[in-house]
């Protein structure tokens, strides 16, 4: 594209002769010649434009471009971006990710998607005399990205099926062979499952949010918001967020049988804390009736004491105050 500015006769256009293009212009055309960023330079009112090589597989088929109006280049789409070009002339810079446009470069019409931003050029006097576009185009990630959400939400159906499924088997297999409460608590505890993955699966998997696992696995169990939660923000790994909703499922549905949730006045403060490379949680009942530690652990104790995970510290205390329970995590175990 140097070669091509240089050889380009530029008295054909509102430009007229380079010799008399303003030491401004020159320079913002050698610093996009020089960049590997895409970048155009729109000038004048006639919106004359300078483009440099990155620049080139953007335009396409539209790449006998150089020198002619940017409105005329972008003509099936002006009436989304020229009104975007008009704020930069008027010096307004606009940013916008992932823009959508339906474009014209090989013969027939694309969706497209651009991430850019118009930018005012001046003068030295401070007059405003074209705009720069510096973009890219994400047409491939915003595709990708939307077919990985079908694929999850694909899977997130079926999740619920397979979940459904092992509910209605495990309800008739069980019938008359347990205590209908048993049957109960494992229904509940399919639902507390399947409430960790569907904010794994709006994660993509890659991750979830502390508070939004800690939000979402309590908020069946508070309706009179008794419990107080307290503590910074964190990302999670997978494994670490379906533990922990199923703990917080069983601390929950443990309090509101036998503590502190039990009771109109009782109260559950959870806290959770960073201490160097360990995450320190706290489960504290108060104002509750008055608790025992259990004759027999069951599945849910044993869920409880597990804490994250082996590398978990969990310390179980049956306090006349209330229960309480302190856990300390190295963070790095948390990632998985």
């Amino acid at each position: 594209m140097r070669e091509q500015v240089d050889a380009f006769d530029w008295n054909t256009t509102p430009l007229g002769p380079r010799a008399t293009w303003p030491s401004e212009l020159e320079i913002v055309v050698r610093q996009i010649l020089d960049s590997s960023f895409p970048k155009a330079i729109v000038w004048g009112s006639g919106f004359t434009t300078i483009y440099n090589d990155a620049f080139v597989p953007i335009l396409g088929e539209k790449h006998v471009a150089l020198g002619r109006s940017f409105a005329e280049i972008w003509s099936e789409s002006w009436s989304e971006i020229g009104p975007i070009a008009g704020r930069a002339y008027a010096g307004e810079p606009t940013y916008i990710e992932d823009f959508p446009l339906v474009i014209n470069r090989t013969g027939q019409d694309e969706q497209a998607w651009f991430t850019f931003c118009y930018s005012p050029l001046r003068l030295a006097d401070g007059s405003i005399r074209g705009m720069m576009d510096t973009v890219i185009e994400t047409t491939d990630t915003v595709r990708a990205q939307a077919s990985l959400a079908l694929v999850n939400e694909e899977l997130g159906h079926r999740l619920k099926n397979t979940l459904a499924l092992v509910q209605a088997i495990a309800s008739q297999t069980l019938r008359g062979a347990a205590e209908p409460s048993a049957i109960e608590n494992f229904n509940h505890r399919l639902s507390a499952l399947g409430h960790a993955h569907d904010i794994l699966l709006q994660q993509d998997w890659a991750s979830a949010s502390l508070r939004e696992i800690i939000d979402h696995s309590l908020e069946p169990h508070d309706p009179g918001s008794q419990i107080i939660r307290k503590g910074p923000n964190l990302a999670i790994g997978s494994r670490a967020a379906v533990a922990l909703s199923l703990m917080l499922h069983e601390l929950a549905t443990n309090a509101a049988k036998y503590g502190a949730l039990s009771v109109a006045d009782g109260c559950v403060r959870l806290s959770w804390t960073i201490d160097g490379d360990h995450l320190d949680l706290r489960w504290h009942e108060s104002d509750g009736p008055p608790v025992t530690a259990p004759t027999a652990k069951g599945f849910g104790s044993r869920l409880i004491a597990m804490g994250l995970g082996r590398s978990s510290e969990v310390e179980l205390r049956y306090e006349a105050t209330g229960f309480k329970l302190d856990m300390r995590t190295p963070i790095a175990k948390l990632a998985s």
